[in-house]
């Protein structure tokens, strides 16, 4: 029973000083994050960014369904129809179906 109890004394001390790295982190990052925001704002603005309370369009993936960004989805045009996807495994699987359907039928 003994061994049981310094296991999760163990334990316990881990979960409690991760909780206090954590909190030392946020709050370093905070105090660090107060003087290059204003920077980093100044930049974004300069390079023509979007700011955050700007809308943005959503598309789908015509694979897997999911919205994406269409500043950061993966652009393909087909028959002169533009699809946007999530990711490059995505758009192979697109053109991989593509090519299946067409030596198909």
């Amino acid at each position: 029973m003994d061994f049981i109890a310094r296991i999760i004394r163990f334990l316990f001390w881990v979960l409690v000083i991760s909780w206090g790295v954590r909190l030392l982190r946020w709050i370093v990052g905070r105090l660090l994050g107060n003087s290059t925001a204003a920077t980093e704002r100044t930049a974004d603005a300069s390079a023509g960014l979007e700011t955050p309370g700007s809308s943005r369009r959503l598309v789908r993936d015509p694979v897997c369904g999911m919205h994406v960004d269409e500043t950061l989805s993966i652009p393909l045009r087909e028959d002169g129809e533009l699809l946007h996807f999530c990711s490059l495994a995505c758009r192979d699987a697109h053109l991989g179906n593509v090519k299946k359907f067409a030596a198909n039928g």
